[in-house]
């Protein structure tokens, strides 16, 4: 079977149980706010929340955060089968992850990304699904940068059809034309700076806003390269 699709929690391989209390944080979250919009996900959306973009864009639209650091498709598919979208009522649900799957194969990860949006959509029938892609990643070209692309292609052909489920590339303009990252996107290569998450995730604050003040989102908010 899958092993991107089989619910898991992570691993406590520090030995601190950290992801653990911030699993039970999200559950106590979810039955004492409410919100419009739900992040969840691994580092990437984790880190959006510490930014000024969080702040200024999506803290006003009602978004709770559920996103841990590292978390890989089957630690997020355990986290909704466990509890942190039964007390909630959300428009709109987004959903990142992928890219810390880095033992699994694109077509793996493609799956336990389909995987999660159907356990998502048994819980809320009703709720929009949006699918930011999944960034480049490393300072040079790499593999896991190319697999990363492939998820996405994979992942694009896959959702185009399916009804409430968009998914927004968010990629563009990481790579410069010597194939390099510079660190002032991403500092580690690998999360974005402030200035980088203003540029990718602007699409997405537009998507939210549509969906939340219209209900029926325009199609096709990739931005032109």
């Amino acid at each position: 079977m899958n092993p991107c699709s089989i619910p898991t929690p992570q691993q406590d391989m520090e030995g601190d149980g950290r992801w653990n209390s911030i699993h039970n944080r999200f559950l106590s979250d979810a039955k004492g706010k409410d919100a419009d919009v739900i992040f969840i996900g691994d580092s990437i959306l984790q880190a959006l929340e510490h930014t000024e973009v969080w702040n200024q864009w999506f803290a006003p639209l009602h978004c709770l955060n559920f996103s841990i650091h590292k978390d890989q498709t089957q630690n997020v598919l355990w986290r909704i089968k466990n509890g942190e979208l039964d007390h909630v009522d959300p428009k709109v649900i987004v959903v990142h992850v992928g890219t810390n799957n880095v033992e699994n194969t694109a077509e793996e990860i493609c799956e336990g990304i389909i995987e999660i949006i159907k356990t998502i959509r048994e819980k809320h029938p009703s709720a929009y699904i949006v699918l930011p892609s999944l960034l480049p990643r490393g300072q040079y070209p790499n593999g896991l940068r190319d697999k990363n692309s492939k998820i996405n292609r994979l992942l694009h052909e896959k959702v185009s059809n399916i009804n409430k489920v968009e998914m927004v590339l968010i990629d563009k303009g990481f790579v410069q034309s010597d194939g390099t990252i510079s660190h002032h996107d991403m500092h580690d290569y690998l999360l974005p700076s402030n200035a980088a998450c203003r540029k990718a995730f602007e699409p997405i604050y537009d998507l939210l806003q549509q969906i939340l003040s219209e209900g029926e989102p325009e199609k096709d908010l990739t931005p032109s390269e």
